[in-house]
């Protein structure tokens, strides 16, 4: 649907409305919140609700505080798990409640950007499968009333807002970062996006904590992933391609989940990995033969990792493990790629070097 078009029926339907409650995924509310969509709302004089759907996915605290400062009102729930939607089906009665004064039913409408949740939440609020679902765009391809109690109805239509913009429509999965010509632009554009919304994210998942732009964050994420050009230099749209696929994914959100937060590890290495690339060292156990004794220094409790790819292998190293098994698994999480061949090292607290591809 052209974008005219799809503002148009989005026109449409707030037109139609009595209530609007924008869908507004809570991993990332900076995002999936439509500004111009909340203006035309307000200037129309019909109450919003926000809602935060995927609520299941943060923290109850960042959640609160979120809430608190909101000039909209807020409601934060989990339509998968079923969570929050007798709170929110109060606030939209609440809403309504003044309304029903001069009208003998009130229209709620539901809209926001695709794959938010925005069917799920009515097919939840009904109690039953009322409308199709599908994490696909426009899907919801007619109008249908749907009754949510004598009075308040909702509006069930095509309210699917329209991405403006290509860095935004990758940022949202709308385009496979694999096939980006230039990923340089909307990687810079997502790292702002994230420093705005929860900074500390960018510690959590790549342990940066001192930056001065946006940029020196994607080069840095290059060093630590082993995203290293010939000469020396990150390759800066490898490391935005990488960043762009773990947001898309999912891999790579505003929050630790609890098991990324229980394998918790720093990176680290770099100094070997950097000998490693300078000899082309390629197996494992020549490069224990010649870096042995630094890496056994670091075995203890606390998990240390690094990679880097080099000639097309990419050569892994971690330590703070207790069985080896674990550390190689670990690397291929890390790296999303198979463990060829791996040399083992320690005794209580073990570390591994793998190549993988």
């Amino acid at each position: 649907m052209k974008q005219r078009k799809a503002w148009r029926v989005v026109r449409e339907v707030i037109d139609e409305a009595d209530l609007i409650v924008e869908v507004v995924d809570a991993r990332d509310p900076i995002g999936t919140r439509n500004r111009k969509l909340e203006r035309l709302i307000q200037e129309s004089g019909k109450p919003l609700l926000i809602v935060m759907n995927k609520a299941d996915l943060v923290p109850k605290e960042w959640a609160e505080e979120y809430k608190r400062r909101s000039e909209i009102p807020v409601v934060f729930i989990s339509a998968r798990e079923r969570k929050g939607t007798g709170i929110l089906r109060k606030e939209i009665k609440k809403l309504a409640k003044p309304l029903l004064d001069d009208k003998e039913r009130v229209k709620v409408a539901l809209i926001g950007y695709p794959n938010v949740g925005k069917s799920t939440i009515i097919n939840t609020l009904k109690g039953k499968r009322a409308v199709g679902t599908a994490p696909i765009p426009g899907y919801t391809k007619g109008k249908q009333l749907i009754r949510l109690s004598k009075r308040i109805w909702l509006l069930d239509s095509p309210g699917v807002v329209p991405i403006d913009d290509f860095d935004e429509l990758v940022i949202k999965g709308g385009f496979p970062a694999d096939k980006i010509e230039e990923p340089v632009k909307p990687a810079l554009k997502l790292i702002s996006r994230i420093l705005e919304t929860r900074k500390e994210a960018i510690t959590e998942k790549f342990g940066i904590e001192e930056f001065e732009n946006e940029e020196e964050v994607l080069r840095r994420i290059g060093e630590k992933r082993g995203m290293i050009k010939t000469g020396g230099e990150v390759d800066l749209e490898e490391t935005a391609r990488w960043l762009l696929r773990e947001w898309q994914t999912g891999r790579f959100t505003l929050f630790a989940s609890e098991e990324e937060k229980e394998r918790d590890f720093v990176w680290d290495f770099e100094d070997v990995l950097e000998g490693v690339e300078k000899d082309l060292l390629l197996d494992p156990r020549r490069i224990l033969w010649k870096y042995g004794d630094e890496l056994r220094d670091k075995l203890d409790n606390q998990k240390r990792a690094g990679v880097r790819e080099i000639e097309g292998i990419t050569v892994g190293i971690a330590t703070g493990f207790k069985k080896c098994d674990s550390a190689v698994k670990f690397l291929e999480e890390l790296t999303g790629k198979h463990a060829l061949a791996s040399e083992c090292f320690g005794k209580k607290w073990k570390g591994v070097i793998a190549v993988m591809e």
